[in-house]
């Protein structure tokens, strides 16, 4: 706003100069009306510009304001108080309203109210100029300085309210980011060290039943205790591998190349399980560099579909198939097992805690994918299928 107040002063003087000039008395009058007009005209030119680098200077020192003021009286008796100057004498309380508030606009439009009034005096004197006419740009004074000083409060309790608003909003981001970290982090422990660690429980549970059987056979018994250590070393692998890539996802230039991730994931699923898995690439492209929270996520509903396959669904075959064309990424991971229970709802499933396929569809909807579960192109099994445009990852398109 001080900003437009003295591009409003700026015009003004540029209109009245030509007129303090040629009124002011030749010689030393006219080089000192000169001088006022540049001063005038320069120091309004300078704020109305750069106002964020010379308004400090304002705020802190309003002895300048004051000199302006005494420069512009200059040009105001040269000109004569018919002129636009009297509306840069106007501008003056309110400038100093919105800068320094009450007090200076109190000071400033009696000061410039008593300058109106000299001049009037002294130089319309014999003209038959009435006395409200000569009250009335004083009272303007008085009136822009009200002016002022109320838009300066008002200013300054918007800007308390904004700022509150914005600490509020601080506060709220905060908390929705603290909720989305631990839904993140259950979402990653419910996908890997909480189902190997299930794994060595149940093979835990085996091998105390065959160790007190009556008839206890040493090899089964010994088949047991080295599945409960693969088990746990699984999950002290996993354990490592999950807190690896957390902090590798602090590094965001880091990319990870999907495509032979998925193939990795899927090797090693079929050399686990057992379960016979197909992958098959295609498209465009032979590499897919992608973030390393994007990869992650996307390897984690990979692994959750051919788990959930294998755990629910007794397949006798896994395909897993990703596709690069153009900017679409499609994944689909898609068994011949019995399929999902009829009518089952994404609500349904987390009611009873069963948070996998929940847990896909949280991962799918955080790097901005959509995501289908359901029969498919078959009436047997079932397909999860995740199309990611790759301008999503980071918001342009993957190099």
């Amino acid at each position: 706003m001080c900003r437009q107040v003295f591009g409003f002063r700026l015009a003004m003087i540029a209109v009245a100069a030509p007129a303090a000039l040629l009124n002011a008395v030749p010689g030393l009058g006219t080089r000192l009306v000169g001088a006022a007009v540049v001063v005038t005209f320069m120091g309004s030119y300078v704020l109305f510009r750069d106002w964020e680098r010379f308004g400090p200077l304002l705020l802190r020192h309003p002895s300048l304001l004051a000199v302006d003021t005494l420069f512009g009286t200059l040009l105001l008796i040269s000109a004569g108080p018919d002129t636009t100057l009297a509306y840069v004498s106007v501008c003056t309380p309110l400038l100093a309203g919105v800068v320094y508030g009450w007090r200076g606009a109190a000071c400033f439009a009696s000061l410039q109210s008593l300058i109106l009034l000299l001049v009037h005096a002294t130089l319309v004197r014999e003209s038959g100029v009435s006395l409200a006419e000569r009250l009335l740009l004083p009272g303007l004074c008085v009136i822009t300085g009200a002016m002022g000083s109320s838009l300066r409060h008002l200013m300054l309790r918007f800007g308390a309210a904004t700022q509150a608003l914005t600490s509020v909003k601080a506060r709220l981001a905060g908390t929705e980011a603290v909720a989305a970290e631990r839904a993140r982090l259950a979402r990653e422990m419910h996908d890997s060290v909480a189902k190997t660690l299930h794994g060595v429980a149940l093979a835990a549970d085996a091998l105390a039943r065959s160790a007190g059987s009556p008839g206890m056979d040493p090899v089964i018994v010994r088949q047991h205790a080295e599945l409960v250590a693969r088990a746990a070393r699984r999950a002290a692998a996993e354990s490592r591998e999950l807190l690896t890539d957390l902090r590798r996802e602090s590094d965001p230039a880091q990319a990870v190349d999907l495509l032979p991730e998925l193939a990795t994931h899927t090797d090693m699923f079929g050399d686990r399980t057992g379960l016979p898995v197909t992958y098959q690439a295609s498209g465009d492209r032979a590499t897919l560099p992608v973030p390393p929270a994007v990869a992650r996520q996307l390897l984690t509903i990979t692994s959750e579909a051919m788990e959930n396959a294998h755990r629910h669904a007794a397949p006798t075959h896994v395909e897993v198939r990703v596709a690069v064309n153009g900017g679409l990424l499609t994944l689909s991971v898609r068994d011949d097992g019995r399929g999902l229970p009829p009518g089952a709802t994404l609500e349904q499933l987390r009611r009873t805690g069963h948070f996998g396929l929940v847990g896909m569809v949280e991962r799918a909807a955080s790097v901005g994918a959509r995501i289908r579960i359901g029969h498919g192109h078959d009436s047997r099994g079932t397909e999860v299928r995740l199309e990611l445009p790759l301008a999503a990852l980071t918001g342009e398109e993957v190099v």
